[in-house]
This record gives C-alpha cells, sequence and structure tokens, in this order.
C-alpha cells in the first residue's frame, strides 16, 4: 500500500522555494493606480505572470480592482478565462493566429488588431457568429514591432466598412524607450500617437506600461498597462525602485567542501583557487533560470554575506565561495539567498548583463512556489 505521501510534492523534493508576496503585489497595484488616476490600470500577465502563476496573480489582482487583463499568446487567455469572472476581459496583446478567431469569439477573449487582415479576419469571424465583436486595435508608433503600419491606419481610415461590425474598445501602441526618461524617443511616440488619434477621436487610448506610467500624466491615456512594476521590478533605469519586492528565491546548500590552493573549480577549470577555499555547492543553475552569464560574476547571500560565485553556472547546480564565513554556518540543506532581501532582481540582472525581466520570467518550475 501506497503511503499518504507518495504523492505529495514536499518542498526537500524540489530545487528551492520561491515565495511569491500576493500582499506586495496587491500594494504595488494600488500605488500604480493611484499614480495613474484618473485612468484605469490593467495588469499585463503574459509569460504566466513572468513566471509568478498567471492565475494566482490574477485572480489577486482582480480582488485590487482590476477588471482588464493583457496576454500575449491566444494560449495564455484560454489557460487564464476559467480562472477569472466574465466582467473581466482578456486582451491578447499579438492577435490571433488564423484558425483561433471563432474559439476566440466563443471564450469571449479580446485580441489586439495589429493588421488590416487581423482585421479582416475578426470582422468575418462576426458575421459568421451573427454578433458584433470586440477588439483592440493595435498602432505602430515608432516601435517597428506589432501594429497597424501608417499605411494601414490611412487604409483603415478610408475604409470604415472594415470595422463595422467589430467593437473597437481601445487604440492601442507600446513605449520602446519607457524606462529611459531621457530618451526622446517617448514624446516622439506620443505626438506619433496623438496624430493617429485624431482618426478615431471616440476611442480611449493605451500607451503606458510600467515606464510610460512614470513618465508623467501625459502618457497615461485612458488605461495603463503595467507589467515589471507590478511584480517589484524597477521601472525606470538609475532611479529608487517605487515598487516593494514581490519575489523571493532561496536555494539550499548540497555539499560543502575545502580546497587546497591551486585547485580547478567546475566545468572548463575557469576558477583557481589562490588559498585554501572553502565552498559551497547549490541546487539550482542555469535550467532553474539563473544565467551561465552569471559564471565569475554573480553571487547569493547568507545573512547579509555576499558569496561570490566560483567557476562557471552548471545546468543543475552552482558552486560558491564560502570563505567569508564562519566554519559550520552552512550545511546540508542550508538555504541562501539568491533573490531577496540582499539581491535584488537588478543587481543579479546586472551581474548576468542582462534585464530584470529576463531574471524574473526564466525562474524555473523546479522551485516550490509558496504564495503568501
Amino acid at each position: 500500500m501506497n503511503s499518504s505521501t507518495d504523492n505529495v510534492m514536499l518542498a526537500t523534493d524540489r530545487c528551492g522555494v520561491l515565495a511569491i508576496d500576493l500582499g506586495a503585489l496587491g500594494e504595488n497595484y494600488r500605488r500604480l493606480a493611484k499614480n495613474v488616476a484618473p485612468a484605469a490600470l490593467a495588469a499585463v500577465v503574459k509569460a504566466d505572470a513572468y513566471g509568478l502563476g498567471a492565475v494566482q496573480v490574477s485572480q489577486r489582482l482582480y480582488q485590487e480592482g482590476s477588471r482588464t487583463f493583457f496576454v500575449a499568446h491566444f494560449i495564455e487567455a484560454v489557460q487564464l478565462r476559467p480562472s477569472l469572472p466574465q466582467d473581466a476581459a482578456i486582451y491578447v496583446l499579438n492577435g490571433l493566429q488564423p484558425g483561433n478567431e471563432e474559439r476566440a469569439a466563443a471564450l469571449g477573449v479580446v485580441p489586439l488588431l495589429n493588421s488590416i487582415g487581423q482585421i479582416k479576419a475578426w470582422s468575418q469571424t462576426a458575421g459568421r457568429v451573427g454578433r458584433t465583436l470586440e477588439a483592440a486595435l493595435q498602432v505602430d508608433s515608432g516601435m517597428s514591432r506589432l501594429g497597424l503600419s501608417p499605411d494601414e491606419v490611412c487604409e483603415l481610415l478610408a475604409n470604415p466598412g472594415l470595422i463595422s461590425n467589430i467593437e473597437v474598445t481601445t487604440l492601442v501602441s507600446h513605449l520602446a524607450c519607457a524606462d529611459e526618461p531621457a530618451n526622446p524617443a517617448s514624446a516622439r511616440q506620443l505626438a506619433a500617437l496623438r496624430a493617429i488619434s485624431t482618426g478615431f477621436p471616440t476611442l480611449p487610448v493605451s500607451l503606458a506600461n510600467s515606464g510610460g506610467i512614470f513618465l508623467g500624466g501625459e502618457f497615461h491615456g485612458s488605461l495603463a498597462r503595467p507589467g515589471i512594476a507590478l511584480y517589484g521590478g524597477a521601472p525606470v533605469a538609475d532611479r529608487d525602485n517605487p515598487m516593494l519586492p514581490v519575489v523571493r528565491l532561496e536555494v539550499p546548500v548540497i555539499q560543502t567542501r575545502t580546497v587546497s590552493p591551486g585547485t580547478q573549480i567546475g566545468y572548463g577549470g575557469t576558477f583557481t583557487a589562490k588559498t585554501s577555499t572553502r565552498l559551497a555547492t547549490i541546487a539550482a543553475g542555469y535550467a532553474d533560470g539563473l544565467p551561465r552569464s552569471l559564471s565569475g560574476r554573480g553571487a547569493v547571500y547568507f545573512e547579509g554575506q555576499r558569496l561570490p560565485i566560483a567557476g562557471r553556472v552548471s545546468m543543475d547546480s552552482i558552486t560558491v565561495d564560502i570563505s567569508a564565513l564562519p566554519e559550520g554556518a552552512l550545511d546540508l540543506g542550508t538555504p541562501v539567498e539568491v533573490v531577496g532581501k540582499h539581491q535584488t532582481l537588478e543587481m543579479m540582472a546586472a551581474d548576468a548583463n542582462t534585464i530584470s525581466y529576463e531574471i524574473l520570467t526564466r525562474l524555473g518550475h523546479r522551485y516550490q512556489r509558496r504564495y503568501i
């Protein structure tokens, strides 16, 4: 007979604990909502809410008052729809792939229409299902990534019948440099969007992402769409972070040892001990979202002490130099801080030569996710 724990995943079965503070998430939402008022505040929950769990995050943000959620792909909307009340609108930033239109209509999912082709396909779907369908129009204001081109905007304005059976809820565009307040690109995009919006004078406008919220009220429009700021990441570079931290990651030690001077450590032997060195190996690596580019650059923390990475980050483990700690401070199973009070997402991102978004969204599923 199987024991009652045979099918239970214990914390000790995992390679670490990723704690997600839903209270801090809620407070971040409230701070951002106050900043953009009287504009409304949506929530960007794409990529499984930046890796933190789209269902849990969206349900908490719904409690905080959010009624508009943005995902990137249709499959994300399919997965999220059953978890939210029907008055919550789910927008698909990338629009719909051909063949998904009728499923989206049945689910009440709202696509961003990024091309004349998508507009025609959605309009035809509305004709087939016999009712008007909601959508947002996304226009390219200067990022050259997604949205109607200037020529397509002109084509649409010349042929308003293309959207005669589509209820367009919002005119959307996206800022490319919002995290750099001094970059003039944001002002150019705002001017471009304002010029486009004269052709759609009744449509609410949505432009501000996390960084855009902190560019000032002229960028807020009718609906702001924060992502990283909700999850505690810094919305603007080179400024104090006004958001509360939402994640804490601790990973256990799986071995300690002392090596002699001249000992090479890790793949490629890229680190050589200059003196007698005490080491600890922890149970997470690049398969768990800790970039290989942290090799020889990054660190973890224990009781406020920085423990530098010694050698290369492996797939499932990292070795750190613990010589600065008292002997016996770390043992098998002792957790060390990877992200938390002493090491922010931005600190780790800087060591890895990347951005906090990538650090957050890559945190792997071998961690136990603990919601606070």
